[in-house]
């Protein structure tokens, strides 16, 4: 079964965002977003994803990708 892996540190990179700026911006925790950040979540909602696809003017393809095992 494949996975589901986070970019969104790749995306913070190009975007030159910090983990404090983008928390702020999109309304939820820095230790919430770094956990994002990291790959250390199993879930992440609608509202939010928006809400960084929003603050960092990207896709959800550019912060989610899907990988084959």
């Amino acid at each position: 079964m494949g996975q589901i892996i986070l970019r969104l540190d790749r995306v913070m990179a190009d975007r030159k965002i910090s983990l404090n700026e983008l928390a702020q911006k999109v309304g939820v925790s820095n230790v919430n977003l770094s956990k994002m950040k990291n790959g250390k979540i199993s879930a992440i909602r609608f509202s939010t994803l928006v809400a960084i696809c929003e603050a960092l003017d990207c896709q959800p393809g550019d912060i989610l990708e899907y990988c084959k095992d």
